[in-house]
């Protein structure tokens, strides 16, 4: 018996009325679903559901029992008829396992009906329960793989995530006086790159971040072979963001067997999953060592459990996760853990913006409780100041009309994520308001493909943004300005045959993709222009040139080319992902309530070790900088 097994649904069922009729309980991570055989019961339950929940202080949720569903082809017909016209409907996809049928259309709001009434109508004459998605406005290859595969796996989802609930509702019984937290630092301590850090408590082992270092070789993975770390006995991965130096190495644990589930938001699982691939494929075409496969991001995709900004859920008996706004790209998150139910709550920062940007809100900074936080200092060092936005954006429009009017191109190596859409952002307003002569952008590598999952989920932008992509015809990211690039031979007529123009492409740091090839063929006129506009790691190419070094030797087959650069470099730290030292010391300043303790990581050692003493002195809390491999006592 379940009862007996799991006591809460002992208490689950001491609250409901004799015909209930529950055909079964089941868990969806650490959700209750309760299957139904009473049609009132579902359709009107609502407080009863609010009485259940306020009496175990879980989510609860009723669906009908698979088995009184309205057959497939009668619902999506009559959808399609009650759905209005101008909601631009699309596709209609059945997860049976789970009773859900989603509605993919343009316009979700109007598909919902005002106040809600078509979703009610659908679930009133179904018993489907209806689920409303954006179709992105720019077509996504990877997006409705993801769904596809998702909707594919029902019955595995169902019984995945109903065993993720078994092992949260576990019995656990606190024990103060034998209570601990540790906390391993696998990766991306007083370094930038393979952040990776493993918390563990006597009752769990969850791995915040799993990334790679694409800028190095000798040190490019985060350090798994350490004592306390057991694959088979990791609980739960939580990935803070999808950039590769906190997400690359993930398939890595599913090639060695790991089966447990991964949390995130829904653009980080979208667009992580596209970087992995395009991982893999550089990696092929570099002919450097394949560490994993697209079967392992396969399998990822199948176990991660996306959660919104603010949502609360238990990922272990012992463990409770938040997820809240970063501001450092879409879906960035950082990680608040509420461990061992009120004993201690810890903050990981991931990367933050503690400011406004083009395209995001700045972090969050208020949180019911908080004692200790692990923060980033990418910027963190005495001298890393960055200037303002919008001086950012004036240098930026002045170097790109002096060199249209010498003649010259602009390339403008952007990471696909992030910092790519904010330059768009930029570029567009700049064009629509005449501040820049009329030239073509042409966007290259997987700008185009983060773009389109970008515009999937605008509710992760700002006000300003969200209210721009929500207007068909005013879509920033839908302007003719843009020019998609997808071919070599593109390439070399853009390089060969156009005139003045600007070129956003990947990668960021010029460590592979066709910024690299551009740069090659661009760097000999001195007309032409080189823009940085993101962090540069130690060992890239974009570290060297920032450095002024201008003769940079090439690997071309069985030899090595001396490429020398005659063109203009200049670097604009304004747009910038990250906080800088004094948007970094504002964010512990503004938080409540302020930590107790601070960990450093993410940053050059100087810079990590400047900020931990800077933070210590100005709030006279306790603050230390980590090494790689170092185990730190959280309480």
């Amino acid at each position: 018996m379940k009862e007996k097994r799991f006591p809460i649904f002992g208490k689950i069922k001491e609250l409901l009325p004799a015909n209930a009729q529950i055909s079964d309980y089941l868990f969806e991570g650490a959700n209750i679903v309760l299957y139904t055989k009473n049609k009132k019961l579902f359709l009107d339950g609502s407080d009863l559901t609010r009485k259940i929940v306020n009496v175990i202080k879980k989510r609860v949720e009723f669906r009908i029992d698979p088995s009184l569903l309205l057959g497939v082809e009668p619902t999506e017909e009559f959808i399609r008829k009650i759905v209005p016209k101008e909601a631009g409907l699309r596709e209609v996809f059945f997860d049976s396992q789970r009773s859900f049928v989603i509605v993919e259309s343009e316009n979700p709001g109007s598909a919902s009906g005002r106040g809600g009434e078509v979703l009610e109508e659908i679930k009133r004459n179904t018993l489907w329960i209806p689920r409303m998605i954006r179709v992105p406005a720019i077509k996504s290859d990877i997006v409705r793989t993801i769904r596809r595969s998702l909707f594919e796996q029902s019955d595995y989802r169902r019984k995945f995530l109903n065993s993720i609930g078994e092992k949260i509702y576990s019995r656990w019984t606190r024990d103060n006086k034998k209570y601990w937290i540790r906390l391993s630092a696998l990766g991306g301590f007083r370094e930038v790159g393979r952040s990776c850090m493993l918390l563990q408590t006597p009752q769990s082992k969850v791995l915040m971040d799993c990334g790679v270092n694409v800028a190095s070789e000798d040190y490019g993975f985060p350090h798994l072979e350490v004592p306390e770390f057991n694959i088979d006995e990791l609980d739960a991965v939580i990935i803070s963001h999808s950039h590769l130096d906190h997400c690359g190495f993930l398939p890595y644990l599913f090639k060695f067997g790991y089966k447990g589930p991964i949390y995130c938001t829904e653009p980080t699982r979208d667009v992580m999953t596209l970087l992995q691939l395009d991982y893999i494929d550089v990696a092929q075409k570099e002919g450097k060592k394949i560490i994993y496969t697209s079967k392992e991001i396969k399998g990822l995709v199948h176990n991660t459990i996306c959660l919104k900004y603010g949502e609360v859920s238990d990922i272990t008996p012992d463990i409770r996760i938040t997820l809240l706004n970063a501001g450092h790209i879409l879906g960035s998150s950082m990680i608040h853990l509420n461990i061992g139910n009120g004993y201690h709550n810890l903050l990981y920062s991931g990367d933050i913006k503690y400011a406004n940007s083009t395209m995001l809100d700045p972090a969050h900074t208020y949180f019911q409780r908080l004692e200790t936080l692990i923060l980033e200092s990418t910027y963190g060092g005495r001298n890393s100041f960055q200037p303002s936005l919008e001086e950012s954006e004036k240098k930026l429009l002045d170097l790109t009309n002096k060199t249209i009017e010498r003649g010259g191109k602009i390339l403008i190596p952007v990471l696909g994520v992030g910092r790519a859409q904010e330059i768009m952002l930029i570029l567009e307003k700049a064009f629509r308001e005449k501040k820049i002569k009329p030239v073509k952008i042409f966007v290259d590598g997987m700008v185009w493909d983060v773009t389109a999952i970008s515009t999937t989920y605008p509710e992760f932008m700002n006000k300003e943004v969200r209210r721009l992509v929500f207007q068909k015809n005013h879509n920033p990211f839908l302007s003719e300005i843009f020019n998609r690039v997808g071919s070599n031979k593109e390439r070399t007529k853009i390089i060969e045959e156009e005139g003045p123009c600007i070129i956003l492409a990947t990668s960021g740091m010029l460590t592979g993709g066709p910024s690299v090839t551009y740069l090659n063929r661009l760097c000999d006129n001195k007309d032409n222009s080189l823009l940085f506009v993101s962090y540069q790691s130690e060992g890239s190419l974009g570290r060297d040139l920032q450095k002024g070094i201008r003769e940079i030797p090439i690997p071309k087959g069985n030899r090595t080319e001396l490429m020398r650069v005659k063109l203009e470099v200049d670097t604009l730290e304004g747009f910038s992902g990250h906080s800088d030292r004094q948007q970094l010391i504002n964010f512990v300043k503004h938080l409540r309530p302020r930590p107790r303790r601070v960990i450093l990581g993410h940053g050059e050692s100087s810079k990590c070790l400047d900020l931990s003493s800077s933070l210590h002195n100005t709030f006279r809390i306790e603050t230390t900088a980590p090494r790689v491999l170092d185990v730190v006592r959280i309480k």
